[in-house]
């Protein structure tokens, strides 16, 4: 694309190195606190989680909201490279599947206050749920499709209605001591099987 003369539009600038390992520390630290203390934990508890000051976060993140979608996206992206990684290290395809199920259970589980945050009305939400999809659908179909191809599952299974399926199993997981998602998720990974 070019400017009306015939330089061409300059590259939006790429982040140094060590400005990345900084902000996926920001962000790792910020995960952990969010699992523990929610999406409303003080930003100092993660400045100080970090080993950084709170201005830091401040200039990362200006808002809350920019920080609570930037660790979503962060660990969407965790589950998005762990697919293929998985598929080339489990023997069985559906090993791979069943572990990278398990990263997304833990990834749902794990998101104290973010329903309620994604409620509200703060324009920086209204794209996390289409980049959920976006970015979650293609690796759990790739997933899928290795395992029926291997004769491990059954076949004609739908990648976005599994998801679904152990994204409703998840609810509730948070609210009550008695409910363990993470084992009923088990036994419909299990029950894909082929038998």
């Amino acid at each position: 694309m070019s400017d009306g003369g015939s330089r061409p539009a300059a590259a939006a600038p790429r982040k140094r190195a060590d400005a990345r390992r900084n902000e996926a520390t920001l962000l790792a630290a910020a995960a952990a606190a969010f699992v523990e203390s929610g999406v409303s934990v003080p930003v100092r508890d993660i400045a100080a989680r970090a080993g950084v000051g709170v201005g830091t976060i401040y200039r990362h993140f200006p808002t809350r909201a920019d920080l609570i979608v930037a660790v979503y996206r962060y660990q969407i992206e965790a589950c998005v490279q762990a697919g293929p990684v998985l598929l080339a290290e489990q023997e069985r395809p559906h090993d791979a599947l069943a572990r990278w199920i398990g990263m997304f259970v833990d990834f749902l589980v794990t998101k104290h206050g973010l329903a309620e945050a994604l409620r509200s009305d703060a324009a920086a939400f209204q794209t996390l749920h289409a980049y959920f999809i976006d970015r979650l659908v293609p690796v759990c179909r790739e997933l899928l499709s290795a395992a029926e191809a291997a004769g491990e599952i059954r076949p004609g299974l739908d990648a976005l209605e599994l998801l679904r399926g152990v994204g409703n199993l998840c609810v509730g997981g948070g609210s009550d001591p008695r409910y363990n998602p993470r084992h009923l998720v088990d036994l419909l990974i299990d029950g894909l099987r082929v038998r």
